[in-house]
């Protein structure tokens, strides 16, 4: 008579399974893995509390504001952005890992480390910050100049013709 030994038990075959599931969800949502850096404890460049970011979004329409909190918690880690929108003050949570997503970027980093995890204390009007907006939009200038490579004056000159042929 012949015995056949067992059959593979599913632990023998994958030892954790939800965080097998959860690496594979995350190079699906992140290939390149930046946004799993940009929001890392081990990066030193990371995005941190306090910091300026804009979130740009698949439908078109860019969201701009303080972090107040980073919820890190795998393919579900979120962030708190906080803006003043028509002088009210507007706070979004963005799931970094969606497909909504386009992208994230530091518009702004905190001069100083924030003593705290959470800033929720920034909702308070001693410490709002108040509209964004012209930071956003000087940060957006600067790279659009900085994109296109030739950098044009305010000068009397600029926007002069350059030829100086006679018509």
């Amino acid at each position: 008579m012949k015995t056949y030994p067992p059959p593979p038990t599913p632990r023998s075959t994958c030892k954790d399974p939800i965080a097998a599931f959860t690496a594979d969800q995350l190079t699906f949502l992140d290939p390149t893995g930046a946004r799993t850096k940009l929001f890392s404890r081990a990066n030193p460049e990371a995005a941190k509390v306090g910091d300026i970011l804009l979130v740009r979004l698949k439908s078109g329409d860019p969201f701009a504001g303080v972090c107040l909190n980073i919820r890190r918690r795998g393919v579900d880690t979120g962030i708190l952005l906080r803006n003043q929108l028509t002088r009210v003050g507007v706070e979004m949570w963005y799931k970094i890992y969606s497909p909504n997503v386009e992208g994230i970027e530091v518009v702004q980093r905190r001069e100083k480390r924030a003593r705290r995890a959470r800033l929720y204390y920034m909702r308070k009007p001693k410490h709002d910050m108040g509209s964004v907006q012209n930071i956003v939009r000087q940060y957006l200038r600067q790279r659009a100049v900085l994109r296109s490579g030739d950098v044009k004056g305010r000068d009397a000159n600029a926007g002069k013709r350059k030829d100086n042929k006679k018509r």
